[in-house]
């Protein structure tokens, strides 16, 4: 008997404000058959939705296209603010192997979601991650260098100038009509990667928003931290305190629980105590276990142990 494949989607759109365009979008995903619905969690301050599904190849290559249509179909980019970088009305389109498909696989299939995607709605589209055209473009903050605004001036102002030709065609989409971003949806970023980004935030008990900046930029690599860290340090309106917001690209290189101990101890430096963390969206069991077995000292710890882990062969 045929295995059957699954693919693990963790897309983001331009939206995380008005709840009827939320669940309007949303609910592309919910009407694929065979596609689970894991989570979506609408951020305010970022002013995104960052949706979680799982599913079969095909049937995650639909939610995703039809998803990201109805995302450039509801969201003018003209008049979109938020916290976070962002090039489009629907921003990323990633996928990652989730259970027998490769990367290889998952490659393809980031290709052919590009393509259907440009091919019904005209939205320009880059390729990241393993299917990227060039090492620059493996990493979204290449790409999204500028973000909409920096990126749609960049584009327009270089095409026909000869003297920054090789600016242009660095910047260009993958995939354009004009070899421009759109004026309304920006642009697309469809990826396949082999390990899905654990979105995780960490609460401080005070309301000096540079403390958790300078906390950030310690933690991040491309300031010199951990090479698998992206972090900010922003204040969230609807709670008190301030917040470390992370993107752990890799928890087996960087594990939850080292980036934890970073934040808590410099925080400790400034006097500020930990007053909570949050995990945005799903995260992989062997995550959660790595973190357990550190802060428990357990030896000699298999993940067998949990039962629960023996449903997923039966």
């Amino acid at each position: 008997m045929e295995k059957k494949q699954y693919v693990l989607a963790v897309p983001n759109f331009s939206e995380g404000r008005r709840k009827e365009v939320i669940e309007t979008i949303v609910d592309e995903v919910r009407k694929v058959e065979g596609v689970k619905l894991v989570s979506y969690e609408p951020e305010h301050d970022f002013n995104r939705t960052v949706v979680t599904f799982i599913g079969q190849p095909e049937p995650v290559k639909e939610a995703l296209v039809n998803m990201a249509a109805k995302s450039a179909e509801l969201i003018d980019m003209r008049h979109h603010k938020g916290t976070h970088p962002r090039i489009g009305a629907q921003d990323t389109l990633p996928i990652f192997p989730f259970k027998d498909i490769t990367i290889e696989e998952c490659v393809h299939l980031a290709k052919e979601i590009g393509n259907e995607l440009h091919k019904k709605t005209q939205v320009p589209v880059f390729f990241a991650g393993e299917a990227a055209s060039n090492e620059d473009r493996k990493a979204f903050a290449y790409i999204r260098a500028g973000q909409y605004e920096g990126l749609r001036d960049l584009l327009k102002q270089n095409k026909d100038n000869e003297e920054r030709a090789s600016e242009y065609e660095n910047r260009k989409p993958d995939l354009s009509i004009d070899g421009l971003i759109s004026d309304t949806a920006g642009a697309t970023i469809c990826s396949a990667e082999t390990d899905g980004l654990t979105a995780y935030n960490i609460f401080l008990g005070t309301e000096n928003v540079q403390i958790a900046k300078e906390i950030a930029k310690g933690l991040r690599g491309p300031s010199g931290g951990f090479s698998t860290v992206r972090a900010v340090g922003i204040k969230f309106p609807e709670r008190e305190g301030v917040v470390v917001s992370m993107n752990l690209l890799d928890c087996s290189k960087t594990p939850m629980h080292r980036a934890f101990e970073f934040v808590k101890r410099e925080a400790e430096r400034y006097g500020v105590m930990v007053t909570g963390t949050e995990l945005v969206g799903p995260i992989k069991l062997d995550y959660i276990l790595d973190s357990f077995q550190y802060f428990f000292r357990l030896e000699g710890f298999k993940k067998e142990q949990v039962l629960e882990t023996h449903l997923m062969d039966m």
